[in-house]
Parts: structure tokens; C-alpha cells; sequence
């Protein structure tokens, strides 16, 4: 088969491998379509980043060179689970977990402590075929395509997100960031009963998208002042949630700025040292929750995605062939803000 494999920053190689032979409890999929994610981007800039170079990730065993992508969707051909049948059309929930830390029996996989992805810390999707524990798989009903499956990773991002924090139906609640995670938070706020919605980013092509989930207001962040714009629509009153998905200092200071007193701020965006005003922070007794990845989401965005409640496949910009992924997918996200999610074909477009 073959596969993108990451062997360094900048060094992205399409080769020839042999498929191995599965392990018990293991299935593998004819990948149909593997969305690039801000977190290989990253890997691909000046990784690595999650990528095990020296010391083999736990549950995966596996370290760098390694084939990148978590976002996926296909046909499963082989399994070596009598639970997961060939042929039938999956998702996959690219998590790893050891089942066996406190967080595992807890329910909390999410924070396990070996917890890692599929196509960061193990061989992933942008190949023809790929295997992972049948833990991960979700199978799809008919009526969600297999390009819409693809983009449930990000948006399980979203949702869990929603689910960290404290929304009551009607609070007001701003997104920063409208890459493909903010984008999916707002479908998810407008999904999960929010009232007003802003949404805050400097890209056009990206706001207008925004527009169209949904929101109540667009903020061009180049523009105007985005706190104000927030107050201004609630009334002076505050966002009751704000979510930061973009991971700077800029706009997690606009996200505290723009909350009512008692608000709540959702880091969701990767970033390294921040600075914040505690002072302010206290006086305002505003509460600071994180989420990271996911936990017990896939079906209920299956669920929603073949009732048509969501679309998550709303964040597809385009879609390439492996042998382009490079020039046509990681390198057109880097230089054209108007890609948003790029899905790779390793077996054909309409795989």
C-alpha cells in the first residue's frame, strides 16, 4: 500500500509499505477520505510536536517515521474482531486507551494516561489502508456520506467542548477562531440550544462560512474591536461562554474581555504560555475550563449527521489525491486562509 509518512519538519515522503498482519481485536480499513488537521500542520512546520522520535508511545509501540492522519472514514477489509463485520462503512473515534488507569474505569478515556492518536503516536489514515483497535470504530448508517464521516474528528473537538462547559439553553456564547473546530463549536452551540452567537476571526472566507451555521453576529477582528462587538450584542451585558479555539494570547485575552461577570471562558486552542490578569479574573469570578479531544460523542454526531441536524462535512474546502496531498492539501492550508479542512483520497475521490 501506499502512505504519506512523516520522517521530519518539512519531510513528507509517499512510499511503498506492506501491510501488516493484524492483531487480535484489530480491524483494517480502506481509508476513503483523511481530513488534515491543524495538528499535523504543525507536525509538518517544525514537528515534531506529539510525534514519539525516541521513546515508542505506549499502547501504539510505535515511533517516528509514521504514517500521519486521525480524521478518517472508510470500509472495513479485514477484521480480526467477530464484532466488526468486512464491508461495513465506519468512522473512527482515533483515540488511543489503555482501559486500565483510573481515567479509563472512570469513563474518562479521553484523559487517559497513555492516551495518544491514531496518526500522531501511531500509524494513521493517509494510506490506502489502515488498522486500529476496533475500540475505535463506529459504524455508519446509509445516510451519512463518507466524506461527512471524515470531518466527525473535529467535530467531536466541537461538541465535547460544549458538553465541558456550562451552556443553558439561551446563553450567549462567542467562538473565537473559525478554522475548522470553531466553525464545528458554533454548529454545535446552535445544535445544543444557545441563544446568542458571535463569531470572531480576521479571514472573510472563513466568517461567511460562519454565516451560514447560523450566528448572530460576525466580527471581523482586523476590524473592530471584538470584546465591544460582544458586549455590544448582548446588550453591555457579556457573553455568558466564551470559547477560545485559536490558541493565541490575542484572542484568549479578548476571550476573557469579552465575558459577562460569572462568565465562563472554554480553552480549546493549543498554545504554549499565557499570560493572564488574575486580578481581573478573580474580581469578575470568572471560571476558566479546558477540553481536550473527546469521549462519548461519535454517536450522537452520527445520529444528528444522518437526521441532517449537522453537517460536519460544511468545513470541506477541497479534496485531493494522496500524491498531492502535500503541494494541493498542507501546503494550500499554510498560504490560502481560504482552505479550511483539505480531505485526502488515498483510494480515489469517491472512495
Amino acid at each position: 500500500m501506499r502512505a504519506l509518512r512523516w520522517h521530519g519538519p518539512k519531510d513528507l515522503r509517499l512510499v511503498d509499505l506492506v501491510e501488516g498482519v493484524l492483531q487480535p481485536g484489530e480491524v483494517r480499513i480502506r481509508v476513503a477520505h483523511c481530513g488534515i488537521c491543524g495538528s499535523d500542520l504543525h507536525e509538518y512546520v517544525d514537528g515534531p510536536h506529539a510525534i514519539p522520535v525516541e521513546c515508542p508511545h505506549p499502547i501504539s509501540g510505535r515511533t517516528a517515521p509514521l504514517t500521519l492522519g486521525h480524521e478518517f472514514s472508510g470500509t472495513v477489509v479485514e477484521s480480526a474482531d467477530p464484532g466488526v463485520r468486512v464491508g461495513a462503512r465506519v468512522t473512527v473515534e482515533p483515540e488511543y486507551r489503555c482501559g486500565q488507569c483510573l481515567h479509563c474505569r472512570q469513563g474518562h478515556y479521553n484523559r487517559c494516561l497513555s492516551m495518544g492518536f491514531v496518526g500522531l503516536m501511531g500509524d494513521g489514515a493517509m494510506a490506502e489502508s489502515v488498522a486500529v483497535p476496533s475500540y475505535m470504530v463506529h459504524a455508519l448508517p446509509d445516510e451519512v456520506r463518507l466524506d461527512q464521516a471524515a470531518a466527525l474528528e473535529p467535530a467531536a473537538v466541537a461538541l465535547h467542548s460544549v458538553r465541558m462547559s456550562g451552556l443553558r439553553a439561551g446563553d450567549a456564547c462567542v467562538v473565537f477562531g473559525m478554522g475548522p473546530v470553531g466553525l464545528l463549536t458554533v454548529a454545535m452551540l446552535r445544535q445544543c440550544g444557545a441563544g446568542e452567537i458571535v463569531a470572531v476571526d480576521v479571514n472573510a472566507s472563513r466568517l461567511a462560512i460562519a454565516g451560514e451555521l447560523g450566528v448572530t453576529r460576525l466580527v471581523d477582528a482586523s476590524q473592530e474591536d471584538s470584546a465591544s462587538a460582544v458586549f455590544a450584542s448582548t446588550g453591555g451585558r457579556g457573553a455568558d461562554i466564551a470559547f477560545e479555539v485559536a490558541g493565541t494570547q490575542r484572542t484568549l485575552d479578548a476571550s476573557l474581555a469579552s465575558l459577562r461577570k460569572g462568565g465562563e471562558a472554554v480553552l480549546v486552542g493549543l498554545m504554549g504560555k499565557a499570560q493572564i490578569d488574575v486580578f481581573d479574573i478573580v474580581n469578575r469570578e470568572i471560571r476558566i475550563t479546558s477540553s481536550v479531544g473527546y469521549r462519548d460523542v461519535y454517536p450522537t454526531l452520527i445520529g444528528w449527521t444522518a437526521k441532517g441536524l449537522v453537517d460536519p462535512s460544511v468545513i470541506v474546502t477541497r479534496k485531493v489525491a494522496l500524491d498531492h496531498a502535500v503541494k494541493d492539501g498542507f501546503d494550500a492550508l499554510l498560504t490560502d486562509k481560504s482552505q479550511v479542512k483539505v480531505l485526502v483520497s488515498p483510494n480515489g475521490k469517491d472512495a
